[in-house]
């Protein structure tokens, strides 16, 4: 792949939904749709806001293996990545991306203790694109 950045930024851009995937306990993947990325830097980390006490945290704390996937369904493309999550309580973290109107997610605003911010480092991925798929290293 010539430009992997540019080419999977693009389709995370656009993706309006993401597929995050974490371990449980007995060592199985729990996959869950979420809202699109709040944040990137290229594609080597990838930041969500979620629940604080929701059950993906707990497994990201345990087990902090990760992939997450996103796909443009008009193409028929998609683009998976493997890492690890980590899991953010500090305020700096939360207020990067805080945005006008999560308080319908997290009541008590930015100090909210059920909101969290999980930061995805890529180390490697697979692209399906024009029915062929092409896997890369994440640096």
């Amino acid at each position: 792949m010539r430009d992997a950045v540019k080419t999977v930024g693009n389709l995370i851009d656009k993706a309006s939904s993401s597929i995050i995937s974490s371990i449980d306990n007995e060592g199985f993947p729990n996959t869950k749709a979420m809202l699109p990325p709040r944040m990137r830097e290229g594609i080597k980390y990838i930041y969500f806001s979620t629940n604080t006490s929701s059950m993906r945290v707990k497994q990201y704390i345990e087990n902090p293996k990760a992939c997450i996937y996103f796909y443009d369904k008009r193409l028929f493309r998609g683009v998976m990545l493997k890492g690890t999550m980590e899991v953010l309580h500090d305020s700096q973290s939360k207020e990067k991306i805080w945005r006008d109107g999560d308080e319908i997610y997290y009541s008590k605003g930015i100090t909210d203790p059920d909101y969290c911010v999980l930061k995805f480092t890529a180390h490697s991925g697979r692209l399906y694109s024009n029915f062929k798929s092409e896997s890369f290293e994440v640096i």
